[in-house]
Formats: structure tokens, C-alpha cells, sequence
């Protein structure tokens, strides 16, 4: 006979990992912010910025900033990785895709 499937243990667990993905994410983007420059920003300017951002239609635009970002990427791969271990092929290195950034005195 087979064992009953527990689905309360089953919910929690997805439950704990999207926890756990989001904690990562927000991690992640201050890492981001921090690895820019951006967190040199006030609170009102950067939220700002990234509502022009959001708002923008323009495909001319955002083409631009998609190969500014990239290349911010891939100067810091360049930097970081040795040359055996440097992804060539466009993936993000690591699973989220951000560089481990040196922590700073106050960064959290």
C-alpha cells in the first residue's frame, strides 16, 4: 500500500523556497545597486530613475541601456574571473546572475 502524500509539508516547503528566492532577489539587487554606484543615491532620486525606466517605450533607449548593462557585465567578469573560469557564452555565471560585490562598511 502506498504512503499517504503529505501536502501540508509539501506547501511549506515550496513555501520556505519562494521565501528563500525572494530574500536572494532582494539581496541580489542591493548588491546591484551597490556594485553601480546607485546606492550613493537618495532613496527619492533612485526611485525616480527607475520609474523613467519602467515608463520608457522607447525601443532605442532601452537597447542602449540593455548593452550598457551588458557590457557592465562583462567588464566585470573580466575582472573578477580568472581566465579559465570566464563564461563566454552570455549566461550569468552565477544562478542569479549577479557578481559577488566586497562588502562595504554599512552595506546591507
Amino acid at each position: 500500500m502506498r504512503k499517504p502524500r503529505d501536502f501540508d509539508a509539501d506547501l511549506r516547503a515550496l513555501e520556505d523556497k519562494a521565501r528563500g528566492l525572494k530574500a536572494r532577489k532582494v539581496r541580489q539587487l542591493g548588491e546591484l545597486a551597490i556594485a553601480t554606484g546607485a546606492d550613493a543615491l537618495s532613496a527619492d532620486e533612485l526611485v525616480g530613475a527607475l520609474i523613467v525606466l519602467a515608463e520608457t517605450k522607447e525601443a532605442g533607449k532601452m537597447e542602449a541601456w540593455a548593452k550598457r548593462g551588458a557590457a557592465f557585465f562583462q567588464s566585470r567578469a573580466r575582472r573578477n574571473a580568472p581566465t579559465t573560469d570566464r563564461n563566454t557564452d552570455g549566461t550569468p555565471a552565477q544562478p542569479g546572475g549577479a557578481q559577488p560585490t566586497s562588502s562595504r562598511k554599512g552595506a546591507t
